[in-house]
């Protein structure tokens, strides 16, 4: 969302991208919270994505059903020790859609609804946000990717990130889509399947932006990292290296109001109602 009541010294407007959809407020990564999003009028989605059994890409985190979120078939609680017996890699579209991942009180987001709801299809988030936005809106898409996942949770990274890209080539989404990730293997693979494709690295917060950036045999348009690792000077020193820079995921609107200030180009957060007030 464009968010124009800014400090004097901020001289233009930073975008909005609502964090795996709404997470303050729905279920993360489900279709309402992404419906709640494009009504928080957000300029972009930022979601996760990875791959079931019959090499459908769905719409999740982890590649297995998270025990903070999910409920198992009989609406009983995940533990914590068993999440990852329940592989979404292992699993058929059917069968993951069985299970309700939107129920269970949040330990970390008081304030989110308990809602029944499915993880969807990228096709499915895609299909509405394109109805509902009349084609405006944009989508910044996270490959939940780690070496150690290839043949277990996940296909090898080339398998991986062609099922990403047929269903982004199927909708005409132009320069409104752009892939992140903090695996270097998967930003390679995708520079090497898709040229032309916007791309962002993704920064933790043990990690070096400027270390990571050299790790890499290209330089990404966009460097989003953990919004601590951002200062002022760093801020404009990467714009003026013609970086888009990204920070997540930023919850408290003193934190979010330092940003706008220090001019980035968009805002990850979980919560877009608080730039709505």
């Amino acid at each position: 969302m464009s968010c124009k009541n800014q400090s004097q010294t901020s001289v233009k407007t930073t975008s909005i991208q609502g964090h795996r959809g709404c997470r303050g407020l729905f279920p993360e990564n489900s279709m309402m919270g992404f419906e709640k999003a494009i009504e928080l009028n957000v300029n972009a989605l930022e979601l996760d994505v990875v791959v079931s059994k019959d090499h459908q890409v769905v719409v999740s985190h982890e590649p297995f059903m998270n025990h903070e979120i999910a409920l198992d078939l009989q609406g009983s609680p995940i533990s914590e020790a068993d999440e990852k017996k329940y592989n979404l890699y292992q699993m058929s579209y059917d069968s993951i859609r069985q299970y309700d991942c939107g129920s269970k009180k949040h330990p970390r987001f008081p304030n989110q609804k308990k809602i029944k709801v499915v993880k969807p299809l990228l096709t499915d988030v895609i299909q509405m946000s394109e109805q509902k936005t009349n084609s405006t809106i944009n989508y910044n898409i996270e490959i939940k990717r780690k070496p150690s996942y290839d043949d277990v949770f996940a296909p090898k990274v080339a398998v991986f990130v062609r099922l990403v890209l047929e269903v982004i080539h199927k909708y005409d989404l132009g320069n409104r889509v752009n892939l992140q990730a903090f695996d270097l293997e998967t930003l390679e693979e995708i520079k090497k399947q898709a040229p032309n494709m916007k791309l962002a690295l993704l920064v933790d917060e043990n990690e070096s932006i400027d270390k990571k950036l050299k790790q890499l045999s290209f330089t990404p348009e966009i460097i989003s990292p953990y919004y601590k690792l951002l200062t002022r000077k760093n801020v404009r020193d990467y714009q003026k290296n013609n970086f888009q820079v990204i920070p997540w995921t930023v919850n408290k609107e003193a934190d979010i109001l330092q940003l706008i200030n220090w001019n980035v180009d968009a805002i990850i957060t979980d919560y877009p109602d608080i730039r709505a007030k």
